[in-house]
């Protein structure tokens, strides 16, 4: 018997198995179109961008470990990975850009003069691959940030340059949307923060608030941007004190209904995002998630198939929350080869949601508010052994993906005939 049988006769049977337990899993597959992921461009060279040739950006908490060879030093060579990369990944992807991998045209253009004439390229390019794009303001790694304060500067010159920034990337991002066809999730982090004890924490979430305000006067349709704005418990070097928390972030995006960005490496180690998500939709109409692997803290390793990435993903299937919910990833590895953890950890995200759409969640839940939490239990425990990977494998199939661990050997190829070339 071929592969492509014994996948398939594994489907049928692992269709019979999850039949029992009242599950649908063509239905399922098919509600896998509704898991659209967001990649994030900065994998692919290690949160370079373009802005200068060669460049390696650092401070503001972002820090990237590892020199693996291949990174992509041009846009030619970035969009060719990103393309290795979406001819390995079931389902439908977006891509997330920063704000600095525009085309400047080897011209240093400062990022309060950044316009969509630097960006056509990218919407051209999803264009053509029918897929949307996401944006970020990038206001770290840059002079004008060198004290610790972006848009909660009490420089005042420094504070209007990252509003201005942030406004001309809100523009970028509802002409992105409006020529794609699909809203862009404009998302707003900053680095701002002390690294010892502050005593005017007010002074500067008071600046942050006003520039927020001033930077979002300008209204867009919803069919062609949203606005995301994201918290951070600490970064390096804003150990003290991190202007923009999720408290404030929280309350600015429920005031002014913003998308609230939940990075499930932005808070203490034994927070779970998971369970703010169903807290959070009470009150905002739409969350952004940046999907990463946090070990300790924000430490942004490759995503893998871990209970919390189960959790996250389960609570967003089991509350009809996929329309209500933007995915997307935030990771940057270069001690490993960079298609592999875009595959793995994208692939990875993915899993989470496919298990959450097959699980019996009715039939648990009549369970839960009758009180039997041994049943509740025993059927969680249940759905841990069931065969899973015979649809995951069947799913990958039917999108003419590599299925199993097939992809190794084609990124393998990719690494030897490509990257290894650079």
């Amino acid at each position: 018997m071929d592969k492509k049988s014994m996948i398939e006769k594994a489907y049928e049977l692992a269709k019979l198995q999850y039949a029992e337990l009242g599950v649908d899993t063509d239905a399922v597959l098919k509600k896998m179109e509704e898991v659209v992921i967001s990649l994030h461009c900065w994998q692919t060279d290690d949160v370079g961008g373009f802005e200068k040739p060669d460049a390696t950006l650092g401070g503001g908490g972002i820090q990237v470990t590892g020199n693996y060879p291949g990174k992509a030093r041009t846009i030619a060579q970035m969009r060719q990975d990103l393309d290795k990369v979406l001819a390995l990944l079931p389902g439908k992807q977006r891509l997330n850009l920063h704000a600095i991998y525009g085309e400047f045209g080897g011209k240093l253009v400062d990022r309060d003069q950044i316009g969509v004439e630097h960006f056509q390229g990218w919407i051209d390019w999803a264009k053509e691959r029918q897929m949307g794009l996401d944006f970020n303001a990038t206001c770290f790694s840059h002079p004008k940030a060198d004290d610790g304060f972006t848009l909660s500067s009490k420089n005042e010159e420094n504070r209007k340059f990252w509003v201005e920034h942030v406004k001309r990337c809100r523009a970028i991002s509802a002409e992105m949307g409006k020529q794609l066809g699909t809203p862009c999730v404009h998302n707003t982090w900053i680095p701002d923060g002390s690294k010892d004890i502050p005593v005017d924490r007010n002074g500067h979430r008071a600046l942050l608030k006003k520039s927020l305000d001033e930077a979002f006067a300008t209204e867009y349709p919803k069919e062609h941007m949203k606005d995301a704005v994201e918290s951070k418990v600490f970064g390096i070097g804003a150990e003290a004190m991190t202007v923009g928390s999720h408290d404030f972030y929280l309350g600015y995006a429920v005031k002014n209904n913003k998308l609230i960005c939940l990075d499930n490496g932005h808070f203490h180690p034994t927070e779970q995002i998971g369970d703010k998500i169903s807290s959070c939709l009470q009150f905002v109409d739409e969350v952004l998630l940046h999907v990463t692997r946090p070990i300790r803290w924000d430490s942004d390793h490759v995503v893998t198939l871990n209970d919390e990435i189960q959790l996250i993903a389960s609570e967003i299937v089991r509350n009809n929350f996929l329309p209500r919910v933007k995915i997307g990833l935030d990771f940057f590895d270069a001690s490993i080869n960079r298609i592999g953890a875009y595959v793995v950890g994208t692939r990875a995200a993915q899993q989470a949601f496919m298990i959450g759409l097959l699980e019996p969640t009715a039939a648990i839940k009549v369970y839960e508010e009758k009180g039997k939490n041994f049943e509740r239990l025993a059927m969680l425990e249940l759905m841990k052994t069931r065969a899973f990977g015979a649809v995951w494998d069947y799913y990958c199939l039917v999108n003419n993906v590599p299925t199993g661990g097939d992809f190794i050997a084609e990124i393998q190829k990719y690494e030897a005939d490509v990257l290894q070339k650079r």
